[in-house]
């Protein structure tokens, strides 16, 4: 269901690249904030747990048409994690790396100064994970298990949503622009069963350098 899903997203988010007339490329950098909450097994309510800060970066296309609509496709590094507090406050905590590749629909308005909306489907691989912190193994609640050991053998796909909205500001073929992202992960890097379902959630807050390498025809 959720591959059906993925290619109607990406017919949807073509369409705005059939009247294609400009291409930009750029880097974006910035911090990002994640959250997890995972369910130990059926029937047992959802917990939320604490995530982690991190840096990211991302390689940047953006392709606009004339109509105020294109698409942007991002190469991204992202770090995403948790951490679980037992009652005598230790904590576990465990990172994972992803190289992660949203496909957005943009829409702006405006002209030298911007507006922007963008929403589209990612896709990512998993690079590492590992255990940063393991100060206990028991506790009343069953606990998120590890995922950076060989033995753990996390999922390395993911897949989710993403949505964002930001102000940009043009300076001849250049663009500098600041954004915040939320993303929902549907994906659950857990491959052996130890819980029943775990999912994160990430928000982003990143500034980006984009130049244009190719113009419209009325701009030639």
């Amino acid at each position: 269901m959720h591959s059906l899903h993925f290619r109607l997203l990406l017919l949807i988010l073509l369409i705005p690249t059939l009247g294609f007339s400009q291409l930009s490329v750029g880097i974006r950098g910035g911090a990002t904030s994640s959250s997890y909450s995972y369910q130990p097994a059926a029937g047992i309510r959802t917990r939320s747990v604490d995530g982690i800060g991190a840096p990211t970066f991302a390689l940047v296309a953006e392709y606009f048409s004339s109509k105020n609509a294109g698409v942007e496709v991002n190469i991204q590094k992202i770090t995403l994690g948790f951490r679980q507090f037992n009652d005598a406050n230790e904590f576990n905590q465990t990172e994972f790396d992803y190289l992660k590749v949203p496909f957005l629909a943009s829409f702006f308005a405006g002209r030298s100064g911007r507006f922007q909306v963008k929403f589209g489907p990612h896709l990512g691989y998993l690079l590492k994970a590992r255990d940063v912190a393991r100060n206990y193994s028991d506790g009343l609640f069953p606990q998120l298990p590890t995922y950076g050991t060989a033995a753990d053998q996390p999922k390395t796909l993911m897949y989710g949503m993403t949505a964002g909205a930001g102000i940009s500001k043009l300076f001849g073929k250049s663009t500098l622009s600041a954004e915040i992202r939320f993303a929902y992960d549907f994906t659950n890097p857990e491959s052996q069963d130890r819980i029943y379902d775990l999912n994160s959630t990430n928000l982003e807050l990143t500034i980006a350098y984009l130049f244009r390498v190719k113009e419209r025809p009325s701009e030639k």
